[in-house]
């Protein structure tokens, strides 16, 4: 039986396993898996004993979400050496920036986020990227951003109960609107992106604007522990306002990677 989503995808038997084995085993951008498979092979001092993940990086979260944070890609000692997306800075990276923040308002159980054995758990939220490998300087090119699209409309197809979108930069941003024009969602004018900033559409999940949790925003102050947090405090007034969508058929899925 379909279901349709609130961004007017249609559901069948996509499940997040499919969607995440489908990332895993992608190959669409030479560029990217090159370097990523570089940096897995050469690897950073600090871990030099490790096995770093070197594969594109899937979303993570509760399959049952109605907030979905949508990021940029994975750190290329970060995520692409741990295999779970903002997990794996330093003490204080960007990964425990945005674990603080959602911990507080109650989207996790913990307020860190340093490996996959560290018993991280999401609550009504679920993290995607906008591309999937770790991209040199951490910039990837508008044609891999298109590539990587698919994923994240595979991704969402798979998650029923979103109602609300977090937009970490304006990358992200960007590629919501690109999601919603795909299901023929056209905004104009495009509202403009700001830190807090809340905009609606009258057929798709409203998206909130934050500043990106790099460490170029947090050790510059652009972006601070408070200003991430009334981030999540919005987010969740904005689902007291909605009703829970009504349970429906999905499978039991790990929070863990997929692994091979």
């Amino acid at each position: 039986m379909q279901t349709v989503s609130a961004f007017g995808l249609r559901r069948s038997a996509l499940t997040l396993q499919a969607a995440r084995e489908e990332i895993v085993s992608c190959e669409a951008c030479p560029r990217l898996r090159s370097y990523c498979q570089m940096i897995a092979r050469d690897k950073k001092a600090a871990h030099k004993e490790e096995t770093y993940w070197g594969r594109p990086v899937p979303g993570f979260g509760d399959p049952a979400a109605r907030v979905l944070v949508l990021g940029l890609a994975p750190a290329a000692h970060g995520a692409n050496r741990t295999g779970r997306v903002f997990t794996g800075d330093a003490p204080g990276g960007s990964g425990d920036f945005l674990m603080r923040a959602m911990h507080r308002h109650g989207f996790a159980n913990q307020p860190t986020s340093r490996h996959r054995q560290d018993g991280l758990a999401l609550f009504d939220a679920f993290i995607a990227a906008v591309v999937r490998c770790a991209p040199p300087g951490n910039k990837p090119t508008r044609e891999e951003i298109v590539r990587c699209h698919p994923h994240l409309v595979a991704e969402i197809s798979a998650l029923p109960r979103v109602q609300i979108v977090v937009a970490l930069g304006r990358v992200a941003f960007e590629s919501y609107w690109r999601l919603l024009a795909g299901r023929g969602i056209v905004v104009r004018p495009r509202p403009a992106f700001a830190h807090v900033a809340l905009h609606r559409t009258t057929s798709a999940p409203p998206v909130i604007c934050s500043y990106h949790p790099s460490r170029q925003n947090t050790n510059t102050g652009k972006l601070t522990p408070s200003m991430m947090a009334r981030v999540f405090a919005l987010a969740r007034r904005e689902l007291s306002k909605r009703p829970r969508p009504e349970p429906q058929a999905l499978s039991p899925q790990s929070q863990a990677p997929f692994s091979c």
